[in-house]
């Protein structure tokens, strides 16, 4: 697919680039362009076409107030991030896994099948484009944020005609802030974060938009993030937030909620289940319910717990919390095995370590 350009006029100087990369936060800063492609339908069937795509200034999107997207919530993203190497090179990790699953998620919200190359070509193209925004301080990284939303404007209850993908980025530092340090989590019990037969392994907006309020819960009780079960399966674990959950037992297992249906298949949860293969520990993906993660804990059977995902790649969780109970220790330090696998995924990542499943893509 060939990508026009329309440069921006109005870029960044490189003081007010310095001044941002020296303390990113998380989302708050974007850089100067953004990546486009265009689909519309080819009359009223599934089939379409991409059109138009193209390299243009970040700025406001111009959308009718009828668009679908703005009314039934037609709409999936991804997230994943470009590292700078020690060389200046920049690479990204496992982008052909974040656009097979961007395609689920696409076919879960009748949106349009983008190909993986074009997906991967999007990045490339918006990353040597913004080369000079991909921040060096340890724990950073330019964090793309592909997502794509209908833009037809109807107010008919159907799957939108014109869709639009885009892809921004932002100069990322780490998640959660400051030293790594075991978490505490808010259990929800008045929420759920998705249901059988709905959208919980696609990557949708919606989901997110539903576990905020559990999030502002977690929050007013000390929490970094929430935890969602599943209240007709025995108070099964699903996920965090944003994050997916492993357990470490004291016979060198590793233990993770199964995907069902409501969990959403992290492309960092499939890479930690790699890692973890290679050192010959062994992995049961499962259910595990919050008895038996109270237990574990009490017994010493679950020796560590972490949640995982792009944006903060791999946090030791301390405490669990649901407002009349404590499970696990608020003055956990960090577990020696889920430390040895973060590393060892960041050094993947960031070229420090071999590179031995092809995980890392050149961009610029």
């Amino acid at each position: 697919m060939e990508f026009t350009e329309n440069l921006s006029t109005n870029r960044k100087s490189a003081e007010d680039r310095a001044e941002v990369l020296a303390n990113p936060g998380f989302g708050d800063f974007f850089t100067d362009h953004t990546a486009v492609i265009d689909w519309s339908a080819n009359g009223e069937g599934h089939g379409g076409t991409w059109h138009d795509a193209r390299i243009e200034p970040y700025g406001p999107i111009a959308m009718d107030p009828a668009a679908s997207v703005l009314h039934y919530g037609q709409e999936i993203f991804e997230g994943l991030k470009a590292y700078r190497h020690e060389d200046g090179s920049v690479w990204t990790f496992r982008p052909h896994a974040n656009a097979a699953r961007l395609n689920k998620s696409a076919a879960r919200l009748a949106l349009p099948q983008l190909d993986e190359e074009a997906f991967v070509e999007s990045l490339r193209r918006l990353v040597a484009t913004d080369v000079d925004w991909v921040p060096t301080g340890d724990g950073e990284a330019l964090y793309l944020r592909p997502f794509m939303i209908a833009t037809e404007a109807f107010l008919g209850v159907r799957a939108a005609r014109e869709v639009s993908y885009r892809v921004i980025a932002s100069p990322a530092g780490n998640y959660f802030g400051g030293e790594l340090k075991p978490v505490a989590i808010w259990v929800s019990q008045n929420y759920a974060r998705a249901g059988r037969g709905g959208t919980g392994s696609a990557k949708c907006g919606g989901n997110y938009a539903a576990s905020l309020v559990a999030q502002l819960e977690a929050e007013d009780n000390g929490c970094k993030q929430v935890l969602f079960l599943d209240p007709f399966n025995d108070n099964a674990v699903e996920e965090l937030g944003g994050m997916n959950v492993f357990f470490v037992t004291k016979n060198n297992k590793l233990v993770t909620p199964a995907l069902t249906g409501t969990i959403l298949e992290g492309v960092t949860r499939s890479s930690v289940i790699q890692l973890a293969k290679d050192r010959g520990i062994e992995v049961e993906e499962r259910r595990i319910t919050l008895d038996e993660w109270r237990e574990g804990i009490a017994s010493g059977d679950i020796t560590e717990v972490f949640a995982c995902g792009t944006a903060a790649v791999i946090t030791p969780i301390g405490v669990l919390k649901n407002g009349t109970e404590l499970i696990g220790d608020e003055n956990a330090k960090a577990g020696e095995v889920t430390m040895s696998i973060r590393e060892e995924l960041l050094g993947i990542q960031r070229g420090t370590i071999e590179d031995r499943h092809n995980w890392l893509e050149r961009l610029a």
